[in-house]
């Protein structure tokens, strides 16, 4: 079974469980949004500035890998012209399930970002990417995807892991494993997953992250830490994530 696999079926029962980033915004938060009162979020607990998204309505917004039905309705109630990518059925039908409520419209598609986006290039005025390169094991081919779909003056708004998360132990108290962590090649990574059932995820470095953005041709134009939410990393105020606006110039 392809890795990608692994990650979407341990996604859904995720969701199935109540997962935080699973569960639908409510009809009063959509009512709210199309009175011009929102928030979105590509990192744990800080809202993304208003400013980063510009006017959004008539603008064509790619969410990537940003299925549950949290942020693409609010965009939809913004104007924009909304095509979600998800590989997670489960977090496609929340997507569904919030369109029929509030009845609007969106693309959805089940796909798999580490592979060739099935979008033409330049189709986009803005992606929205909130942290999930974390379960892709390498993401320069995401950034080169993102760019050549995005048009000219286009914007790239990333939540992205640190990598921090993944030195740590599960109760965030002991520095136990080295960096790349990576369950492809490490099988003491793969049994520190499994036994938490966390799918396959991997760390990855400010060069991969950001570096990797520029070097697909974006220029960084924004961006902000934030912490986990909770536990001993976040009571310590140490950020493990990171979000990045960047823009094809």
């Amino acid at each position: 079974m392809d890795y990608q696999d692994i990650n979407a079926q341990t996604i859904d029962t995720w969701v199935r469980d109540g997962w935080e980033w699973g569960r639908p915004i409510s009809h009063e938060a959509y009512e709210k949004a199309l009175r011009g009162e929102w928030d979105v979020f590509l990192t744990p607990t800080k809202p993304v500035p208003h400013e980063w998204f510009g006017e959004l309505k008539g603008k064509k917004l790619l969410g990537l890998a940003s299925g549950g039905g949290q942020q693409m309705p609010i965009f939809t109630a913004l104007g924009a012209e909304g095509t979600v990518l998800d590989y997670s059925p489960a977090q496609l039908e929340s997507e569904r399930m919030t369109a029929r409520r509030e009845g609007y419209r969106i693309n959805i598609l089940r796909g798999d970002m580490t592979k060739p986006l099935p979008f033409a290039d330049e189709s986009f005025d803005l992606i929205f990417h909130p942290v999930a390169n974390c379960y892709a094991a390498e993401v320069t081919s995401i950034w080169k995807e993102c760019f050549r779909t995005l048009k000219k003056g286009g914007a790239l708004l990333a939540g992205l892991d640190n990598g921090l998360n993944f030195a740590f132990s599960a109760d965030e108290t002991r520095l136990e494993n080295v960096l790349p962590f990576n369950p492809l090649v490490n099988a003491e990574h793969r049994k520190i997953l499994e036994k938490e059932n966390g799918g396959m995820q991997f760390s990855h470095t400010i060069e991969e992250q950001i570096g990797g953005q520029i070097r697909a041709g974006f220029r960084l134009a924004g961006v902000y830490g934030d912490t986990n939410g909770s536990g001993n990393l976040h009571d310590h105020n140490v950020p493990a994530f990171w979000a990045t606006l960047a823009i094809k110039d």
